[in-house]
């Protein structure tokens, strides 16, 4: 479970906004890779029991998620969300579009942070003052905030992408390689949001040179 101790350490160094930082959507096939950024308040004790909400989004269920998110939401000091397109994935290769989501969610912030706790993640240029934590969302109360907003937001996203391109059931796998997924995509090609630099949807590409 997560805890404060890392933004304690940071709070003693003087600095008092230090925020969180993770992202959602590195492995998918289609849609945005989404981060969050959030500043939680810096005189929590832990014992609050909305912070009970918080963990790795990845080991909740889509309605703990959703209440960690909402959570978060209602208790954070500032929130921020950064959004990279499919097409702009294609362009900057995953990595790149992964820590450029995290920055534009930083940028979305009311206030600008004192220092940033990102869960792992190379990263080659900051403009601030920051540590990556090898998994992070399970160590910081901050960064697992941030991952349950990010994942919230775009499997939201991906819901939505279901009413404009219906067929490819993108609001059940949210864009992650499924075997519903590549059913769908084997059969009707590439849409516009699919990510054309990934394996299987340049392969699917080959069969439909006309889709866009």
């Amino acid at each position: 479970m997560p805890d404060l101790s890392l933004e304690s350490g940071v709070h003693r160094r003087g600095v008092r906004f230090v925020a969180g930082v993770d992202e959602a959507g590195r492995g998918p096939l289609a849609g945005p890779v989404v981060a969050a950024a959030v500043i939680l308040p810096p005189d929590l004790t832990g014992a609050e029991p909305w912070l009970q909400f918080l963990d790795d989004s990845k080991k909740l269920s889509q309605v703990r998620r959703e209440r960690a998110a909402d959570a978060v939401h209602q208790h954070a000091l500032a929130v921020g969300v950064g959004v990279v397109s499919p097409a702009d994935i294609d362009l900057m290769g995953i990595g790149r579009a992964a820590l450029a989501a995290m920055l534009r969610a930083v940028a979305q912030l009311p206030f600008k942070p004192g220092h940033l706790l990102l869960d792992f993640i190379h990263v080659r240029e900051c403009p601030y003052t920051y540590d990556t934590i090898v998994r992070g969302d399970s160590r910081s109360y901050s960064i697992a905030a941030a991952s349950n907003v990010a994942k919230v937001t775009r499997d939201r996203l991906m819901v939505e992408a279901e009413e404009t391109y219906p067929g490819y059931n993108f609001a059940r796998h949210k864009g992650y390689p499924t075997k519903v997924h590549f059913e769908r995509l084997n059969e009707l090609g590439p849409c516009p949001i699919h990510r054309r630099s990934f394996a299987p949807v340049a392969q699917a590409s080959m069969f439909f040179p006309g889709e866009d």
